[in-house]
């Protein structure tokens, strides 16, 4: 929607300042609106097509139509107050996810006894009951991961650190493991491996998650942090993500970094043993 809004205003050669001139407005309601951080209702959006002489009347009722659609709260808010909702509310309606993921496996790949093993130890404040809380909103979001009628696609390249770091016992690990290679068999998941012997690389700097959605040239870079998130939506903020993704899952290419997808298997299971012995 706020990409649709800022295309329009484009074409109608305004800007932001002269378009909150006309409806009385503050600018920063309009750039709010462009960039999805404040809800739209039907009415903005008449009013906005009004101002930017939008004649096609079927274009008009589809985004008034997506508006009153945009206001239904999404399943993740019947769970309170969980951290990185907004993120949620991406994902749900991403069309395709790329993320690099140095030290645990994502969480859209993760086994329950996985998942209830990273909440448990890298929250250490959170209650019992707060834990289940999130246990239980991060095994739904798989839901869309696994659902064969609304597959997104899923890019995953994981560091090897992640695939060492014991995460709960041997047996959770195993089973993560047998389960990442499992779901990487799936023609919309792809998961690659980037081993140490590749030294550094673009993703040292940490984790990153490119989001896309459909019908829309826009796009958010997700950086996550322990007590605060950061969504990067400019063009010229994203470019650089884009740049280093190509570079870190490009496989036949001379600055090749992460595994080709085979390679990326056999490593996985070879690792699996290792866990198969310590047990």
């Amino acid at each position: 929607m706020g990409a649709e809004l800022r295309r329009m205003r484009c074409a109608a050669g305004m800007t932001s300042q002269q378009v909150a001139g006309r409806l009385l407005v503050s600018q920063s309601k309009i750039s709010l609106l462009e960039t999805g951080r404040r809800a739209i209702n039907p009415r903005d959006v008449r009013d906005l097509c009004e101002v930017y002489e939008v004649t096609d009347q079927s274009l008009v009722t589809s985004l008034m139509r997506m508006a009153k659609e945009s206001g239904r709260q999404g399943w993740w808010v019947a769970y309170g107050d969980v951290p990185y909702s907004v993120f949620i509310g991406m994902e749900t309606e991403a069309a395709s996810i790329h993320s690099y993921d140095p030290l645990v496996i994502p969480g859209l790949l993760q086994t329950p006894a996985y998942a209830a093993a990273v909440i448990e130890e890298t929250n250490p404040h959170i209650t019992a009951e707060q834990a289940a809380t999130r246990l239980e909103v991060r095994l739904r979001r798989q839901h869309r991961a696994h659902h064969p009628a609304r597959p997104f696609r899923l890019w995953v390249v994981l560091d090897e650190s992640a695939l060492h770091r014991a995460v709960g016992t041997a047996d959770v690990m195993r089973e993560q493991l047998e389960h990442l290679n499992r779901l990487g068999a799936q023609p919309h998941i792809t998961v690659q491996v980037l081993p140490h012997t590749a030294g550094a690389h673009p993703g040292a700097s940490g984790q990153f998650c490119i989001l896309t959605f459909r019908d829309s040239d826009a796009g958010v870079v997700y950086l996550e942090r322990f007590t605060s998130d950061l969504y990067l939506e400019k063009p010229a903020d994203r470019r650089p993500y884009h740049l280093m993704y190509d570079h870190l899952q490009a496989q036949a290419q001379a600055q090749a970094q992460a595994l080709s997808l085979e390679q990326s298997r056999r490593f996985i299971r070879d690792t699996t043993r290792l866990y198969t012995r310590s047990t």
